[in-house]
């Protein structure tokens, strides 16, 4: 956010944005390695008060972490780093936040939220719901990525998804622990943020998808589809799940940067800004 040295400081930060620019199995438009840089130059530009909250949401302080180097890793490998980084974030007490890159870096840091916060439950934002077993000939697919995630967590909820395959709907339909919130149902349903939450155990994960919302707000991402969250309706949920839950950690990812669309890394940043100024105000639920 372009803050000066001084909030920016490891120690003194509570919160730790951490950059994976990861991507392997982009299945349509790629770029969205680039996505993580993209919203943190974009963050320069975010007004540092939230007239939500009534405050600058920054303080004490936001420190950016080093990119995770992929080199050639594979991608065990590559989630094995991603679990091995958050997890330093979070024994140091930060509140972490990861950058994607493609949504199967989502997998690594559940791994190591998991490990330190029992009975921990997933609330994925998103317009696939990324349950495959295998795509394109690896279970490593950004559209296996809450399949993977799920190794780990007791519930998973997804909201706003409107891109599924048969597979996906008969394995959530056999899996109670999964609550799938499909856009088409929640823009009839005043109680959507409900049920919800009431789909998820008392400490969360939250992942974000960037695609998750309307596309007219956010074109920039490999796969958009028709529909979404517009962006009230996601802050609202957001909102809500920090309110309610305890957050121990977020992610943001498949942002694809495009020199058209420079709306869209300015929407993920002031999207990540919201999530920090939420923690604040809701540090432990």
């Amino acid at each position: 956010m372009g803050l000066p040295v001084e909030a920016t400081g490891y120690e003194k930060s509570t919160v730790a944005i951490l950059p994976v620019p990861w991507e392997k199995t982009t299945s349509y438009m790629k770029g969205t390695g680039n996505g993580p840089q993209a919203i943190i130059d974009a963050s320069h530009q975010v007004e540092f008060y939230d007239a939500e909250l009534g405050c600058e949401s920054w303080a004490p302080g936001i420190h950016t972490c080093p990119a995770i180097e992929f080199g050639k890793s594979d991608a065990k490998t590559a989630l094995d780093k991603v679990e091995k980084t958050f997890g330093q974030l979070l024994d140091d007490k930060k509140f972490p936040i990861a950058l994607g890159g493609e949504h199967t870096l989502t997998a690594g840091c559940v791994a190591a939220a998991a490990k330190r916060f029992r009975n921990l439950s997933i609330l994925q934002i998103d317009a696939h719901a990324d349950l495959r077993e295998s795509y394109d000939g690896t279970p490593y697919s950004h559209a296996c990525a809450m399949r993977l995630s799920l190794r780990y967590v007791k519930k998973l909820v997804g909201v706003g998804i409107r891109s599924v395959s048969t597979e996906e709907v008969e394995f959530a339909k056999q899996h109670p622990e999964i609550t799938l919130l499909y856009d088409h149902e929640i823009h009839k349903d005043p109680q959507w943020i409900q049920k919800a939450l009431q789909g998820l155990t008392d400490h969360v994960y939250l992942t974000v998808d960037i695609d998750g919302f309307e596309p007219n707000l956010v074109p920039a991402t490999g796969t958009p589809v028709p529909g979404g969250l517009s962006w009230h309706e996601g802050l609202d949920l957001i909102h809500a799940l920090f309110k309610n839950k305890k957050v121990v950690g977020a992610d943001l990812v498949e942002l694809l940067p495009m020199s058209s669309s420079h709306a869209s890394s300015f929407t993920a940043a002031n999207l990540v800004y919201k999530l920090i100024g939420y923690f604040k105000k809701y540090p432990k639920g």
